[in-house]
């Protein structure tokens, strides 16, 4: 086994001291030299530890709705960074939001023609439900609550700009788009945790048919696309937010 596989093995899963908040990883990553996961992060991200003179990290704010950490590696022979996404769940069933906007926000970046706005925007509440229906929720529709026509439109939307809306969902766009996600499960006593290219995590949450759900949602292979709802009945109940279980990342 090589020196990179062994520290690899040694590190991978099992978090050594744990870890709380996002907070806590970017302390593990001030102190690389003497800890196990940093450094085992560092090197599945590609770094020699020896060709290491510092390592700096923070969190970034404003650019996604999920946290996300940049990392700052400082070698013998140059600089680069690291944008990582971070997940931490203590619920392995749980789910947790990756991005959350206005449908019209989600118009203009993926260009989703009216008849789709429409539907989205009584999905979500934003537009009144149509009247003579029978519906679960007065508030809003749900997608098998709309007529079968607009029901397709959606799914042949949302299957044809996979790649575009999985991509914008968990990579972002700019220069601070994540290159890499970590997800933590801290259950019990102990922390687990996964790292994962951007690449290789979208092409695990993006497995899977477009369709609807039994719930009258949508889901975007293991991505899932919900109206906020909550926030005292606020206005901002009525934004699109899309949710993943984070914790299927691990073994893939």
């Amino acid at each position: 086994m090589s020196k990179k596989q062994d520290l690899i093995s040694l590190g991978s899963r099992t978090a050594r001291n744990g870890f709380r908040n996002e907070d806590d990883i970017v302390k593990k990553f001030h102190s690389w030299k003497s800890d196990a996961d940093s450094q085992t992060w560092l090197v599945i991200m590609g770094y020699a530890l020896k060709q290491i003179e510092k390592v700096e990290a923070c969190k970034l704010h404003g650019f996604k709705t999920d946290v996300q950490i940049k990392i700052t590696i400082y070698m013998k022979e140059g600089v680069a960074a690291e944008n990582l996404s971070i997940k931490l769940v203590s619920n392995p069933a749980g789910f947790n939001q990756v991005d959350k906007r206005w449908v019209d926000q989600y118009a203009l970046l993926w260009d989703i023609p009216p008849e789709v706005i429409e539907a989205l925007k009584l999905f979500t509440g934003e537009i009144a439900p149509l009247p003579g229906r029978q519906l679960r929720d007065g508030r809003r529709m749900f997608f098998d609550e709309l007529d079968a026509e607009a029901q397709r439109k959606v799914v042949s939307f949302f299957t044809q700009n996979k790649i575009l809306v999985v991509s914008d969902i968990l990579r972002g766009r700019g220069p601070f788009s994540a290159g890499w996600m970590l997800v933590a499960l801290k259950a019990d006593s102990k922390s687990k945790w996964e790292l994962k290219s951007i690449n290789q995590a979208m092409n695990v949450f993006a497995a899977g048919d477009v369709e609807i759900s039994p719930r009258g949602s949508l889901k975007i292979g293991k991505i899932g696309m919900q109206r906020k709802g909550g926030d005292g009945g606020r206005r901002t109940a009525q934004m699109l937010q899309f949710k993943i279980n984070p914790v299927e990342l691990f073994g893939d």
